[in-house]
């Protein structure tokens, strides 16, 4: 049995990540942030939630044109293979990622 509070975790540097589980070949971590990623297209798919703070998601439509979504604590962005995304926190951000083991 383990339990985290995703409002409790930080990390000492932008996206530190605690592994919470390998599921089936899928991993479950959670990030801390303040920082933007970088934009970036994963192998597989990616299930993105955010838990604690505002998260500016960007992201590249079927026409390749940049969008952007504010995700809100609960919001979950769901990246299938192939979509360019990147992540931009408005202040500090806790967040669930799943996917695929050895993604980045």
């Amino acid at each position: 049995m383990q339990l985290t509070r995703a409002r409790d975790f930080t990390a000492s540097r932008a996206w530190g990540a605690k592994h919470l589980a390998s599921l089936d070949g899928v991993t479950a971590r959670l990030h801390w942030t303040d920082q933007p990623y970088h934009w970036h297209i994963n192998d597989g798919d990616e299930l993105f939630v955010v838990l604690d703070g505002v998260v500016r998601m960007h992201y590249r439509d079927a026409a390749n044109l940049e969008q952007s979504v504010e995700m809100q604590p609960g919001d979950i962005f769901f990246a299938t293979a192939g979509c360019a995304h990147v992540a931009h926190p408005q202040g500090a951000a806790r967040i669930l990622v799943l996917e695929r083991a050895g993604s980045e």
